[in-house]
């Protein structure tokens, strides 16, 4: 079941997001994030009338994806960025496709015209993803990120819906 995530949901989201930054380059972010953090970010895309979804499997929640504004200026109103998660152990099962069009469509009714999406590289899964779902490689940006004592690439698709 794929549906609207509620704050209730943050300490399991941000359990499936800490195992990323701990484990991985494919996020930024260095700090383990709380539960409130989360929280905190679920009522800022609500508050920017964005979807942020969790699918669920016999109420646990599997994986999360949101859009968030893509940049602050008002010309970029029509644009996003998305992000899409899985626990770890549901990878291989198709659930981030199925995460990726559900956030899709909840986004047309939103008035968005094109998400962006961000990946930290080398990732092929991420890469074919995307590229699945319709999106197209735009940009390549080289050494951008420093994490783990490696410089790190990331690359950003696009769809316009």
């Amino acid at each position: 079941m794929i549906r609207q995530a509620q704050a209730s949901d943050a300490a399991a989201i941000a359990r499936i997001y800490n195992h990323y930054i701990t484990h991985t380059v494919i996020t930024f972010e260095e700090q383990l994030v709380s539960e409130a953090d989360i929280a905190q970010r679920i009522a800022d895309v609500a508050a920017a009338s964005l979807p942020w979804l969790v699918m669920e499997e016999a109420g646990d929640v599997l994986g999360y994806a949101y859009a968030a504004p893509w940049r602050t200026r008002s010309a970029y109103r029509f644009s996003v960025e998305t992000s899409v998660y899985l626990h770890h152990a549901a990878l291989g099962r198709g659930l981030g496709s199925q995460l990726y069009e559900a956030l899709f469509s909840a986004l047309t009714p939103c008035g968005v015209h094109v998400a962006i999406g961000g990946i930290a590289l080398p990732n092929d899964e991420s890469v074919r993803l995307h590229e699945k779902l319709g999106m197209k490689k735009v940009a390549h940006f080289e050494q951008v990120g420093f994490k783990f004592g490696q410089w790190i690439d990331v690359g950003y698709w696009q769809r316009v819906l």
